[in-house]
């Protein structure tokens, strides 16, 4: 009897690994691959994010990072790098997706590079133009990350299981505040509402290893002000020290940043390192909770679509209040991105989006699971709600879009999203 019971053992057991084998061999399985590659200046560079800081940086706090999280299935492929940088400028963008293209066999519309908006990182040529020699051989050391990054992470793709979650942490505020002279500008309106939702991904093998994990928060990453001069990863950096050190060096965490236009850290702008670790800590924190709760299964399908948004233009305003009138400027181009993997959407826009606009499209979104990226595939500056332009403020007067873009945008992200 003993050796029946014995045999049995062994053949459920063999059953078992055949069924893991089986899951890692069919063809239909979407499979991926993960990597991370430090892209801190090796020689001091201007720093980005506040124009009142012209001298290259002091020195590095903390290193920043690049991640690229590849998908493939027979039938489509996917990539999205992520960035603790500020931004891209088009042409970064398209050079080097025809670049990582040529190197794995991707379509470029089928690549999303975004950043966290990292007001603590180096100059990128996302919105300067007169550069230094040292900043010109930076973005280029960074073009040549992302494509060896991508290459990595494209080598070996093992299938996977996908889990979502969320958690809300309420460690950002809405910024667009009521001075005292009546006009709107950059502060904490804590009576205005703010988008608080932690998303997050959880990739596993079949094996039922952490390969990588999204974490996507609305909130700029400005916790460092402008009296800071070393180099830091701010928040998003904070919160990626404080997942490894839960999950483990190997896990890889890839930060997007939600629709953030209008909403700041409840710290900062300053130069207070423990600030920038707290708002981390609690971002991070939260998504190990979420982490911890989700259960993931097979992922069979990628979809993608891609599109160029062109609207209106306007010079900037001449002040923080309400304008009567707009001077035109050159259109303004936006690229949209969509990405379905599993049930999960990303809406990658390029530019920086008004967190009612983000809010609005999640609610419309077919996708339960849909995630807004910001700061993706370019840098065409702050997209404003329609309300935004009758109560003035710092993102109304920078703006380079005319009144009027909340509905056309909204309605061909959702057309994206409803064709994946």
């Amino acid at each position: 009897m003993k050796k029946i019971h014995l045999f049995c053992i062994c053949i459920l057991t063999l059953l078992g690994n055949f069924s893991i084998n089986h899951a890692q061999d069919a063809p239909t399985q979407v499979r991926m691959g993960a990597a991370k590659v430090n892209i801190t200046p090796a020689v001091p560079v201007p720093m980005s994010g506040y124009d009142s800081r012209k001298l290259p940086f002091s020195g590095v706090h903390d290193q920043l990072f690049a991640t690229a999280l590849y998908f493939r299935s027979p039938e489509n492929s996917l990539l999205l790098i992520t960035a603790d940088v500020i931004g891209y400028s088009s042409w970064f963008v398209a050079e080097t997706r025809e670049m990582i293209s040529n190197r794995i066999g991707i379509a470029p519309d089928n690549i999303m590079i975004t950043a966290v908006h990292n007001h603590g990182g180096p100059v990128t040529k996302a919105y300067e133009r007169d550069v230094p020699e040292s900043v010109e051989n930076y973005v280029k050391e960074l073009q040549e990350k992302f494509i060896s990054l991508s290459v990595q992470a494209s080598e070996n793709p093992v299938p996977i299981r996908m889990g979502t979650g969320k958690g809300y942490c309420e460690l950002n505020i809405n910024r667009r505040a009521e001075f005292a002279d009546g006009g709107i500008w950059l502060g904490r309106a804590s009576d205005k509402p703010c988008d608080h939702e932690v998303s997050i991904v959880r990739f596993d093998d079949f094996n039922d290893r952490t390969l990588a994990v999204l974490i996507n928060w609305p909130c700029h990453a400005t916790t460092s002000g402008p009296g800071n001069t070393q180099i830091t990863g701010d928040w998003p950096g904070a919160a990626t020290r404080y997942f490894n050190k839960q999950a483990g060096e190997e896990v890889v965490v890839a930060i997007t940043a939600g629709a953030s236009g209008d909403i700041n850290p409840i710290y900062g702008p300053g130069n207070d390192f423990n600030e920038i670790e707290a708002v981390g800590y609690h971002v991070g924190k939260t998504a190990w909770e979420a982490y911890n709760q989700i259960s993931s299964s097979p992922v069979r399908s990628l979809e993608a679509n891609n599109t160029t948004l062109v609207l209106p233009g306007k010079k900037q305003g001449k002040d923080h209040f309400p304008q009567k009138e707009y001077e035109s400027g050159p259109d303004v181009e936006i690229d949209l991105s969509a990405f379905r993997i599993g049930h999960l959407v990303l809406a990658g826009i390029s530019g920086e989006l008004m967190h009612e606009i983000g809010v609005n499209i999640k609610k419309q979104s077919p996708f339960q699971n849909t995630h807004i990226v910001t700061h993706c595939n370019g840098s065409s500056g702050y997209i404003c709600t329609d309300k935004a332009y009758t109560e003035g403020g710092y993102e109304v007067k920078v703006t380079h879009l005319m009144p009027g873009s909340e509905t056309p945008l909204t309605s061909q992200v959702l057309q994206m999203i409803n064709k994946l």
